[in-house]
């Protein structure tokens, strides 16, 4: 898995879990760019090349027109943020900048940087959206933004809920700022992170490039390293269930898996 990739199509049949027909539309899912499990409803959704699409009664639904959501992150309102390029007969900006939904995909409205910013790398959290469009740019109320600095572009970005601390993965190793972006310091998980999310305040999870699912909850201080590689990550995401349990959903290669160990070992999303 490379570190800093460009959206890609897979060719071949589409089968497992995360591509192929989807009830609710006939276009086949090509590539996978975001999971999320939305807290407010319990739904899991997958962010495509050809849309959003949730997970309802164990079948995946298409929502809403379709749009490459490139970067995709859920706010704790419920509300969606995306970035990406519309699809064809679409009337959004190409690209869109930042859009939102309050319906869970069924509309999308662009908030800012409408034929501006293609967000590759998306995320939220205490208020504050982040994302990287070839620059990293940060803003409070999703429509003033502003440029911040970063060592190295960002490949995967996290926002913690409460403190709003941003990480970012990039190729110098896994960085850290508690300003919005203004200063950044280096954690040191076990490898070369690719992607990364918090699952709480003081909970990191990472997938490393190799496919290895990191872990820290002490806020990146200490860091536990899972026993088994995941092959051809793409997508991560990680919540604190009511249960207590740490939720690590990820798309690897054609399928959502689940994983409640810290990705020694993992189950495909039922």
């Amino acid at each position: 898995m490379a570190l800093l990739t460009a959206c890609s199509s897979t060719s071949g049949p589409a089968t497992g879990a995360a591509a192929g027909t989807y009830a609710g539309t006939n276009q086949a899912i090509t590539h996978v760019h975001g999971v999320a499990r939305d807290a407010t409803t319990g739904q899991v959704v997958i962010a495509t090349h050809e849309g959003a699409f949730l997970r309802d009664s164990g079948e995946w639904v298409a929502r809403g027109p379709v749009v490459d959501l490139m970067g995709f992150t859920i706010a704790a309102d419920g509300t969606w943020l995306a970035s990406g390029h519309p699809g064809i007969n679409v009337d959004l900006p190409q690209p869109v900048g930042l859009i939102s939904s309050t319906d869970q995909g069924r509309t999308w409205t662009v908030e800012s940087r409408g034929g501006q910013s293609d967000f590759h790398a998306l995320a939220t959290g205490r208020g504050l959206v982040v994302g990287f469009d070839g620059a990293l740019r940060t803003t409070s109320d999703r429509r003033t933004w502003a440029d911040r600095a970063i060592p190295a572009p960002a490949h995967s970005l996290g926002v913690s809920p409460k403190s709003g601390t941003v990480l970012a993965t990039t190729e110098k190793g896994l960085l850290r700022s508690t300003d919005g972006g203004q200063n950044w310091t280096t954690l040191a998980p076990p490898g070369l992170v690719a992607l990364v999310a918090w699952a709480d305040d003081q909970t990191i999870v990472g997938a490393t490039v190799e496919g290895v699912i990191v872990t820290s909850v002490d806020g990146g201080k200490s860091w536990k390293a899972g026993t088994t590689a995941v092959p051809e990550v793409s997508a991560l995401s990680a919540s604190r269930l009511p249960s207590g349990q740490i939720e690590i959903l990820i798309v690897s290669g054609t399928s959502v898996l689940v994983s409640t160990d810290g990705g020694s070992t993992t189950t495909r999303l039922s």
